[in-house]
């Protein structure tokens, strides 16, 4: 009986050292982000350590870095001044956000991040609005944190909220996300009357379907001077083609009496004399609409 002698082991390829390699970075990498993910700074810190040792040019040791070091020195004390508030908010939009987002994805990175923003919001709270600091009230910084409810606190303790285009975007942006569309299209009402700009960037964030759908139409529709202020006709315009919404938009509080806010208040009233079947008013009314805004005057006509 014959024995056979066992097989002589295989030398271990380059390829095999190259996965060997390639294994050993990911999972180092891998200790970093999941102690990252648990908010464990310590042990964030000692994995980073252990994979500069080993990998030191491993393109990830520099957005790991910052992140473990956002874990590492995050903050309680109030800011003293909106100049320091302002330092803390382009580090935390500048250079963690982005390594966040390198690191994790969009949607984890906007999670990891929202125990800083709400940080930062917290130590906020005390400092007044200023137009010239806007990023650096508590408001928008509860926005980025998720948390809306406080935001919209945030802005309504701010004297004449309405009437100012950044409070009154925070909290139509912040009543959005906590009730939706049916709830803040007075806030939106009033928000395109007084910045047509950030209007246009709110609904943009917003991404809402309708939203969006009525303003491809309404720039594909509406007849006005081609600027970006022609957006504040919008709620008027809304009313000529979802004549349903009238409830909705007329939750718009008066604000400073400008064009589109009368044009958008005359639809108001040409829809409720129309249900009363008040014809000669409506005559009145409709010369009214005509003479303050043609193109809104023919959309409306439009279907009528």
């Amino acid at each position: 009986m014959s024995t056979r002698l066992p097989a002589a082991p295989q030398p271990i390829t380059d390829m095999q050292l190259d996965i060997f390699e390639h294994s050993r970075d990911l999972m180092l990498r891998n200790d970093a982000l999941q102690a990252l993910q648990q908010r464990d700074g310590v042990a964030a810190r000692a994995a980073w350590r252990v994979l500069a040792a080993e990998y030191p040019q491993d393109p990830n040791l520099a957005p790991l870095a910052v992140l473990v070091a956002a874990l590492e020195h995050a903050h309680s004390v109030a800011f003293e001044s909106h100049g320091a508030a302002r330092v803390e908010f382009e580090h935390l939009h500048d250079e963690v956000e982005p390594a966040a987002r390198l690191q994790f994805g969009h949607a984890d990175a906007a999670a990891w991040m929202a125990p800083l923003w709400r940080g930062a919001a917290q130590r906020a709270v005390r400092l007044e609005f200023k137009p010239d600091g806007c990023d650096t009230h508590a408001a928008p910084l509860y926005l980025r944190a998720g948390d809306f409810a406080q935001a919209a606190d945030a802005a309504a303790s701010i004297p004449s909220w309405r009437r100012i285009p950044a409070p009154l975007a925070w909290m139509a942006e912040a009543r959005f996300r906590l009730d939706g569309l049916d709830t803040s299209w007075g806030l939106l009402a009033q928000l395109a009357w007084v910045s047509p700009g950030r209007f246009s960037d709110l609904t943009k964030r917003l991404a809402d379907p309708l939203l969006q759908r009525l303003q491809r139409q309404f720039d594909a529709e509406f007849e006005g001077d081609g600027s970006p202020n022609d957006l504040a006709w919008f709620p008027a315009w809304v009313l000529t083609e979802r004549p349903a919404l009238a409830g909705l938009l007329g939750q718009a509080e008066p604000g400073l009496h400008t064009p589109p806010e009368r044009a958008m208040r005359l639809l108001l009233d040409l829809l409720h004399l129309e249900r009363q079947g008040r014809h000669r008013d409506l005559i009145e009314q409709r010369k009214c609409l005509r003479d303050l805004q043609p193109a809104i005057y023919a959309a409306y006509m439009r279907s009528r």
